[in-house]
């Protein structure tokens, strides 16, 4: 299964669903050892230490400071790893509101990290953007 390349059909078909839990973003030294209790929601091994996202009061139990407190909306479509612009449209409709958004690719779907405090306003911004693209 390779997911939908066609850029109408994913703005059309998209549905974000906005998870409950703020999470943040911190890093790891190179050669830290995860924290017990730590199980963040992406890695990403950069030559600096280990990206992580994770939820906000894991990162604080495990002692760790965590930046951008941000609220995770999954893309429930199945996007191609090679569809082009879809993200692309997502965060120039997010950055004419204002709104940073880190987004992250997975296998399956497109997960935007938004502000904590914005994310309903982004789901808004999402919806509107799809029904947009509806014929």
């Amino acid at each position: 299964m390779t997911g939908e390349t066609d850029l109408q059909k994913l703005l059309a078909s998209m549905t974000p669903h906005l998870l409950p839990d703020v999470h943040v973003f911190a890093t790891l030294a190179p050669g830290a050892a995860m924290p017990d209790g730590l199980v963040p929601v992406m890695s990403f091994r950069e030559q600096e230490g280990l990206t992580l996202i994770a939820k906000e009061d894991q990162a604080r139990a495990a002692g760790i400071d965590g930046i951008f407190r941000c609220r995770m909306i999954t893309l429930t479509i199945h996007s191609s790893l090679e569809a082009v612009g879809f993200l692309a449209a997502i965060t120039t409709r997010l950055a004419a509101a204002g709104m940073g958004v880190n987004p992250v690719s997975a296998f399956y779907h497109d997960h935007l990290f938004v502000p904590a405090d914005r994310a309903e306003e982004a789901m808004v911004l999402l919806m509107e953007l799809a029904e947009q693209n509806r014929p």
